[in-house]
Protein backbone atom coordinates (compact mmCIF):
# COMPACT_ATOMS: atom_id res chain seq x y z
CA UNK A 1 0.00 0.00 0.00
CA UNK A 2 1.07 3.51 -1.00
CA UNK A 3 1.61 5.93 1.62
CA UNK A 4 -0.52 9.53 1.03
CA UNK A 5 1.06 11.98 -0.78
CA UNK A 6 -0.54 14.93 1.46
CA UNK A 7 1.06 14.54 5.07
CA UNK A 8 -1.75 14.14 7.85
CA UNK A 9 -1.69 16.23 10.75
CA UNK A 10 -1.06 14.21 13.26
CA UNK A 11 2.12 13.04 12.13
CA UNK A 12 5.17 15.52 12.48
CA UNK A 13 6.62 16.72 9.36
CA UNK A 14 10.02 14.99 8.20
CA UNK A 15 12.90 17.42 8.35
CA UNK A 16 14.68 18.96 5.50
CA UNK A 17 17.48 17.32 4.16
CA UNK A 18 20.48 19.92 4.35
CA UNK A 19 23.09 20.13 1.47
CA UNK A 20 25.88 20.31 3.92
CA UNK A 21 25.78 18.59 6.58
CA UNK A 22 26.93 20.59 9.85
CA UNK A 23 30.12 19.46 11.71
CA UNK A 24 29.02 17.16 14.76
CA UNK A 25 30.37 18.32 17.74
CA UNK A 26 30.69 15.97 20.96
CA UNK A 27 29.47 18.89 23.57
CA UNK A 28 30.93 17.21 26.62
CA UNK A 29 34.82 17.35 24.95
CA UNK A 30 34.27 20.54 23.99
CA UNK A 31 32.67 21.71 27.02
CA UNK A 32 36.15 19.54 29.03
CA UNK A 33 38.24 21.63 26.48
CA UNK A 34 36.79 24.95 27.94
CA UNK A 35 36.86 23.72 31.42
CA UNK A 36 40.99 23.22 30.59
CA UNK A 37 41.22 25.96 29.00
CA UNK A 38 39.83 28.02 31.74
CA UNK A 39 41.55 26.62 33.95
CA UNK A 40 44.72 26.98 32.46
CA UNK A 41 43.82 30.58 31.70
CA UNK A 42 43.55 30.92 35.72
CA UNK A 43 47.23 30.19 36.32
CA UNK A 44 50.22 31.98 36.95
CA UNK A 45 52.03 30.13 34.44
CA UNK A 46 49.89 31.07 31.36
CA UNK A 47 50.10 35.22 32.89
CA UNK A 48 53.90 34.79 32.66
CA UNK A 49 53.90 33.01 29.34
CA UNK A 50 51.70 36.19 28.17
CA UNK A 51 53.92 38.64 30.06
CA UNK A 52 56.71 36.96 28.37
CA UNK A 53 55.04 37.24 24.67
CA UNK A 54 54.52 40.65 25.26
CA UNK A 55 57.64 41.72 26.51
CA UNK A 56 59.48 39.85 23.83
CA UNK A 57 56.77 41.51 20.82
CA UNK A 58 57.14 45.03 22.24
CA UNK A 59 61.00 44.71 22.79
CA UNK A 60 61.73 43.36 19.65
CA UNK A 61 58.89 45.64 17.67
CA UNK A 62 61.50 48.89 19.67
CA UNK A 63 65.02 47.47 19.60
CA UNK A 64 64.97 45.25 16.27
CA UNK A 65 66.61 47.00 13.30
CA UNK A 66 63.64 49.29 11.16
CA UNK A 67 62.85 46.93 8.42
CA UNK A 68 62.92 43.52 10.60
CA UNK A 69 59.93 44.78 12.70
CA UNK A 70 56.69 43.81 12.13
CA UNK A 71 54.48 46.00 14.28
CA UNK A 72 55.54 49.53 14.47
CA UNK A 73 54.67 51.97 17.78
CA UNK A 74 51.22 51.40 18.37
CA UNK A 75 51.52 47.77 17.99
CA UNK A 76 48.49 47.64 16.20
CA UNK A 77 48.81 43.77 15.37
CA UNK A 78 49.53 43.25 18.94
CA UNK A 79 45.78 44.68 19.88
CA UNK A 80 44.52 42.49 17.38
CA UNK A 81 46.23 39.23 18.69
CA UNK A 82 45.00 40.42 22.45
CA UNK A 83 42.12 41.14 21.23
CA UNK A 84 41.44 37.96 19.17
CA UNK A 85 42.43 35.97 22.19
CA UNK A 86 40.03 37.78 24.53
CA UNK A 87 37.29 37.17 22.00
CA UNK A 88 37.58 33.31 22.53
CA UNK A 89 39.01 33.46 25.85
CA UNK A 90 35.80 34.79 27.18
CA UNK A 91 33.04 32.84 25.38
CA UNK A 92 35.25 29.49 26.88
CA UNK A 93 35.56 30.94 30.34
CA UNK A 94 31.97 31.66 30.05
CA UNK A 95 31.08 27.82 28.84
CA UNK A 96 32.93 26.27 31.60
CA UNK A 97 31.29 28.53 34.46
CA UNK A 98 28.21 27.23 32.81
CA UNK A 99 29.09 23.94 32.81
CA UNK A 100 30.09 24.35 36.78
CA UNK A 101 27.16 25.91 37.67
CA UNK A 102 25.73 22.84 36.43
CA UNK A 103 27.60 20.64 38.44
CA UNK A 104 26.36 22.67 41.40
CA UNK A 105 23.31 22.53 40.78
CA UNK A 106 23.20 18.50 40.75
CA UNK A 107 25.56 18.76 43.79
CA UNK A 108 23.12 21.35 45.97
CA UNK A 109 20.73 19.01 45.12
CA UNK A 110 22.19 15.68 46.19
CA UNK A 111 22.92 18.04 49.24
CA UNK A 112 19.37 18.75 50.01
CA UNK A 113 18.25 15.21 49.53
CA UNK A 114 21.00 14.37 51.58
CA UNK A 115 19.97 17.08 54.36
CA UNK A 116 16.22 16.49 54.29
CA UNK A 117 17.33 12.27 54.89
CA UNK A 118 19.32 13.74 57.96
CA UNK A 119 16.56 15.60 59.25
CA UNK A 120 14.18 12.98 58.97
CA UNK A 121 16.92 10.58 60.42
CA UNK A 122 17.20 13.33 63.50
CA UNK A 123 13.30 13.49 63.49
CA UNK A 124 13.06 9.49 63.95
CA UNK A 125 15.67 9.11 66.48
CA UNK A 126 14.60 12.07 68.55
CA UNK A 127 10.84 10.36 68.87
CA UNK A 128 13.06 7.41 69.54
CA UNK A 129 14.99 9.22 72.27
CA UNK A 130 11.70 10.48 73.81
CA UNK A 131 9.64 7.12 74.02
CA UNK A 132 13.17 5.43 75.68
CA UNK A 133 13.08 8.54 78.49
CA UNK A 134 8.93 7.75 78.71
CA UNK A 135 9.95 3.85 79.25
CA UNK A 136 12.82 4.56 81.46
CA UNK A 137 10.77 6.49 83.71
CA UNK A 138 8.88 3.37 84.42
CA UNK A 139 11.73 1.21 85.12
CA UNK A 140 13.46 0.45 88.08
CA UNK A 141 16.95 1.84 88.03
CA UNK A 142 19.67 0.36 89.79
CA UNK A 143 20.13 2.54 93.17
CA UNK A 144 16.22 2.34 93.45
CA UNK A 145 16.75 -2.15 93.28
CA UNK A 146 19.82 -1.43 95.68
CA UNK A 147 17.49 0.66 97.87
CA UNK A 148 14.61 -1.60 98.02
CA UNK A 149 16.98 -4.78 98.06
CA UNK A 150 18.85 -3.10 101.71
CA UNK A 151 15.17 -2.18 103.08
CA UNK A 152 14.23 -5.98 102.28
CA UNK A 153 17.81 -7.16 103.85
CA UNK A 154 17.08 -4.69 106.77
CA UNK A 155 13.43 -6.34 107.39
CA UNK A 156 15.15 -10.21 107.09
CA UNK A 157 17.48 -9.13 109.74
CA UNK A 158 15.18 -7.66 111.92
CA UNK A 159 13.01 -10.76 111.71
CA UNK A 160 15.87 -12.71 112.28
CA UNK A 161 17.14 -10.92 115.28
CA UNK A 162 13.39 -11.32 116.55
CA UNK A 163 13.48 -14.95 115.91
CA UNK A 164 16.93 -15.79 117.73
CA UNK A 165 16.02 -13.36 120.21
CA UNK A 166 12.39 -15.59 120.60
CA UNK A 167 14.40 -19.26 120.07
CA UNK A 168 16.68 -18.01 123.32
CA UNK A 169 13.75 -16.50 125.25
CA UNK A 170 12.33 -20.38 124.85
CA UNK A 171 15.13 -22.11 125.58
CA UNK A 172 15.72 -19.67 128.59
CA UNK A 173 12.21 -20.63 129.26
CA UNK A 174 13.16 -24.63 128.32
CA UNK A 175 16.46 -24.44 130.18
CA UNK A 176 15.06 -22.88 133.95
CA UNK A 177 12.38 -25.19 133.75
CA UNK A 178 13.68 -28.39 133.03
CA UNK A 179 16.66 -27.44 136.13
CA UNK A 180 14.01 -25.96 138.62
CA UNK A 181 11.49 -28.48 137.78
CA UNK A 182 13.31 -31.12 138.56
CA UNK A 183 14.17 -30.18 141.78
CA UNK A 184 10.76 -28.87 142.27
CA UNK A 185 8.76 -31.07 141.43
CA UNK A 186 7.69 -34.07 143.84
CA UNK A 187 8.45 -37.38 143.30
CA UNK A 188 5.29 -39.38 141.92
CA UNK A 189 3.23 -41.59 143.55
CA UNK A 190 4.25 -45.30 143.76
CA UNK A 191 2.48 -48.15 141.84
Amino acid sequence: MAEPRTPRLDTPRSTRRQLVKRPAINADAFGVFAEQFARFMGTATFLIYMTGFVLIWVSWNLLAPEDARWDNYPFIFLTLILSLQASYAAPLILLAQNRQEQRDKVIAEQDRQANARAHADMEFLSREVASLRMSVGEVATRDFLRSELRSLLADLDERAQEERDRDDAVDSSVRGTSHGDALDRPAPPPA
